[in-house]
């Protein structure tokens, strides 16, 4: 492993030098010659668009359509407030990358004792394994309802985005996130056309962007809030953004670096807002289409697809949808393999074979996949598909406690320390997170062993 020449000694604030950079083979890659002020800004556009498709993932599809065939437009607000507290986490994090040359799992690694940063990485692959548990499902049952290919083989299917990922980033790290972009504006003009032909109600609409007293006072509409929250702020995305903002050749002066962490926090907050928008779309399209028609209990992403057609009176409706998916998942699964190799190799300080890491990640959510397709079928996915927003419920404070914990401090961060009033922010959003995951895992928990 190579050691980087500008960290002899540890900086203010650290216990350790960085012994390697994050994702060595693309650090510093994309050079930032532009002069002009947007030519600038758009050489830092794309770690943003990685870091959204997270955001829009398969975990998502199923609460997202939950809420908007049992509850109308009522629950876009917590979509906009779950958007509002990615946008701030995801700022954090690419700030810690920027300004420290450290991805969160390196900043946990030289913050804290071995067993503890032992504890994390395992929860934090754990998290991973979840989250790319529920973008293979979501990948195998589009590939499923589009080809007819049986979700068993579709869910091996999914694994030859490995190559794909190997082959881009040999190729440039700009060619994986043109890709990624591509996708994610694929994504977004199949919602274009599904809200098209819908023909939602535009004043309900924008009602549903305020808040409403109904939701503490009905406990099905506040579970599913809770789960639109919980499966919206994902733990894996704040250790990647802090990784890939490194993939810029910036200057290493103060200047250089506050240039950086604006236009990262520019991009990561226009990309987030195109997930608010898909995320939005999905409940809108709900509430829409299948509430209007009274059909309520819609939540599992075959039924949608099965029903958008005969409801919508369009052939295309429920093609154009299950594209959406299949683009979301392979998408989502790109960016869960990259922080997969971000996590190793931050936390434990080692490295493997980019190929050899990747298949570790792709086979340990393929594998249990696999077995439940063949067993279970539909019903089976399904329910490993709640079964993977629980568990990075459970994950999801050990990431975002840290990070605030770090960008706060003022020894870390020097100048770009976190003000005051965004200290204080952050830590409420930290809690409000962690508290509205634990109650979703006991509300799970309890609906499990309830006879």
């Amino acid at each position: 492993m190579a050691r980087l020449p500008d960290d002899v000694a540890p900086p203010a604030g650290w216990r350790r030098a960085r012994t390697s950079a994050s994702l060595e083979e693309v650090y510093r890659s994309v050079p930032i010659t532009a002069r002009t002020p947007l030519r600038r800004f758009l050489a830092f556009v794309g770690p943003g668009y990685l870091v959204a498709v997270g955001y829009m993932d398969p975990g998502n599809w199923a609460t997202d359509l939950a809420g908007g065939s049992a509850y109308g437009y009522t629950l876009l607000f917590v979509i906009l407030a779950s958007n509002f507290m990615a946008v701030l986490l995801q700022g954090l994090s690419a700030k810690l990358g920027i300004v420290t040359g450290r991805d969160l799992a390196q900043a946990c690694r030289d913050a804290y004792s071995t067993p503890t940063v032992m504890v994390l990485w395992v929860l934090c692959e754990l998290a991973i394994v979840a989250c790319d548990l529920a973008e293979v499902i979501g990948a195998a049952i589009a590939l499923n309802l589009l080809f007819g290919i049986p979700l068993a083989w579709g869910v091996v299917l999914t694994a030859l985005d490995v190559l794909l990922i190997l082959y881009l980033q040999d190729r440039g790290f700009r060619k994986l996130e043109a890709l990624v972009i591509a996708l994610v504006a694929l994504i977004a003009g199949c919602f274009v056309f599904e809200l098209f032909i819908a023909r939602p109600d535009a004043g309900a609409v924008l009602g549903g962007l305020i808040p409403t007293g109904t939701l503490l006072r009905d406990p099905g509409m506040l579970y599913i809030a809770m789960g639109i929250l919980g499966a919206t702020v994902m733990p894996h995305n704040l250790y990647l953004h802090s990784s890939i903002v490194q993939t810029r050749r910036f200057e290493a002066t103060h200047a250089g670096k506050r240039e950086a962490v604006r236009f990262a926090f520019l991009d990561s907050t226009i990309a987030l807002s195109f997930a608010f928008f898909i995320n939005a779309s999905i409940l809108i399209l709900a509430a829409a289409t299948f509430h209007r028609a009274g059909h309520t209990s819609v939540a599992e992403i075959q039924d949608a697809y099965r029903l958008l057609t005969p409801l919508l009176g369009v052939g295309a409706a429920s093609t154009v949808f299950a594209l959406a998916l299949l683009a979301s998942g392979q998408n989502s699964t790109i960016t869960g393999t990259l922080a997969g190799q971000i996590v190793m190799e931050g936390f434990l300080d080692i490295t493997l074979p980019r190929w050899l890491r990747r298949l570790i990640t792709r086979a340990l959510a393929i594998v249990p996949a696999a077995i439940v397709a063949v067993l279970y079928g539909e019903s089976g996915t399904a329910h490993l598909l709640i079964l993977s927003q629980v568990v990075l419920s459970l994950q999801l404070s050990f990431a975002v406690i840290p990070l605030v914990r770090f960008t706060s401090d003022r020894i870390k961060m020097g100048e770009f320390v976190n003000p005051r009033w965004l200290t204080v922010l952050a830590w409420v959003v930290a809690a409000i997170i962690a508290s509205l995951n634990a109650w979703l895992l006991v509300q799970t928990a309890s609906a499990w062993v309830r006879p």
